[in-house]
């Protein structure tokens, strides 16, 4: 059952971000549910990476969403999504930022600054995240769950139960494996990985 699961959410990663946007527009909640399951390590990603507490991040994706939510049927050209994601949540953690500054002794300037620098190398390095992302769905079946199984999984697993799992000869992972990262190196490159 939880493999299945697994299967519906990967499928529902690799839809197009037009058709989503088109079927949220039409009233469908499971497209809603799939577009944020495709956005949420995007969104969530980056109050982390401005080291938000816990609870500000949590309030800062749930805005979004809800920014999200209201602005969709405005948004020009849903491939545009992600940087449109990407903009909204850093506008809402460097408001976070200036709130806490004005209770700190910085000088304004200065914090500024360091939001302006923050905002720049975390764009940069989201948007190549989010690249990654698209890149694995890009591959697609078994090669994307195959390489989310080897390199994302928090607890690495034995090739016998990732074998197992996949319908795989344990012997075949590692030549199965350099296939799917050679598919996904061209799915980078072709999407212009820097």
């Amino acid at each position: 059952m939880i493999a299945t699961a697994k299967m519906e959410l990967e499928a529902r990663e690799t839809v197009s971000d037009e058709r989503l946007v088109r079927e949220c527009l039409a009233g469908d909640e499971q497209a809603w549910s799939a577009l944020i399951d495709k956005y949420k390590r995007l969104i969530y990603s980056i109050p982390v990476k401005w080291n938000l507490p816990t609870e500000e991040a949590n309030d800062i994706f749930q805005s979004v969403c809800v920014d999200l939510y209201s602005e969709l049927p405005h948004l020009r050209n849903p491939r545009a999504l992600p940087k449109w994601l990407i903009q909204t949540t850093l506008h809402k953690c460097a408001r976070y930022r200036r709130q806490q500054a004005r209770f700190s002794d910085e000088e304004p300037t200065e914090e500024s600054a360091a939001i302006e620098q923050t905002s720049h190398a975390i764009v940069e390095q989201v948007e190549q995240e989010q690249l990654l992302r698209d890149s694995i769905s890009g591959v697609g079946g078994r090669c994307a769950q195959l390489i989310r199984m080897l390199f994302f999984e928090n607890t690495a697993r034995p090739y016998i139960e990732i074998a197992r799992e996949l319908g795989l000869a344990t012997g075949s992972i590692g030549f199965i494996r350099g296939r799917c990262l050679d598919r996904l190196k061209q799915q980078l490159i072709s999407r212009g990985w820097k």
